[in-house]
């Protein structure tokens, strides 16, 4: 494979460099809108095996977003499964001959960690206000707003590096048995980078679930609406 920190344009919009990773990227949002549009195209209260299927993925992808985040899933749902999917299906792409995983690029996973960065940013002032989401900051003891602050920088490089170095690599020890060994030895390490590929999806994504949760906070922290009076019922 070519050099992970940089990606020779295959054509140009304008003048706009379109490279390989925009392209795969391109390619694979357009297969999961299709397969989505597809799929909740004819919803029925008997659902056949896709549907079953789907409504498997998102009561799952549910539970997780609730157990984590101790909050109502419906919010976050398009953001966590539409991350959890891409991810998985961009580290998949290294198993397509001639095709590197758009994930294995810097760039790549450098936008999906900011398009995380601000959806905790967003989530945490909807949730918080401004001011409540600012004064996490100053949590425990105001002392602590300079590391709160690089706290939010450093994590967002950790998602970079965790995703951009496992998914690189990967691709890299696959090529070099490959070159080495062969067309059919790699075979099992091929397998491997499936079970890796959706390891990394959900870790991924389950980070970026905790960090949206801390931000927004948790519903039991705060007074239900509907909590009955406490006070004694008139005779």
């Amino acid at each position: 494979m070519e050099n992970p920190l940089s990606a020779e344009p295959l054509f140009h919009i304008g003048p706009v460099p379109i490279a390989e990773p925009v392209l795969v990227t391109w390619a694979l949002m357009a297969v999961l809108v299709g397969l989505s549009a597809r799929a909740t195209r004819r919803l029925s209260v008997h659902p056949g095996k896709a549907q079953a299927l789907l409504e498997l993925v998102v009561t799952t992808l549910d539970a997780q977003i609730r157990d984590t985040m101790n909050r109502d899933p419906a919010p976050f749902r398009a953001l966590i499964g539409g991350i959890f999917l891409y991810v998985l299906l961009a580290n998949w792409m290294s198993l397509v001959p001639g095709l590197e995983p758009p994930t294995a690029h810097v760039e790549t996973d450098a936008a999906l960690a900011l398009i995380v960065f601000a959806a905790t940013v967003y989530h945490g002032i909807t949730g918080r206000g401004l001011k409540g989401y600012l004064a996490t900051f100053a949590e425990p003891s105001w002392v602590m707003i300079p590391l709160n602050l690089v706290e939010q920088i450093t994590r967002t490089f950790s998602l970079i590096v965790r995703l951009f170095g496992n998914v690189m690599s990967g691709v890299f020890i696959v090529g070099i048995v490959l070159a080495l060994a062969g067309l059919f030895v790699p075979i099992p390490l091929m397998a491997l980078e499936l079970l890796t590929g959706a390891v990394q999806a959900y870790i991924f994504a389950i980070l970026a679930t905790v960090f949206i949760g801390a931000a927004v906070g948790d519903d039991a922290d705060r007074p239900s609406i509907d909590t009955p009076d406490t006070q004694d019922p008139p005779p």
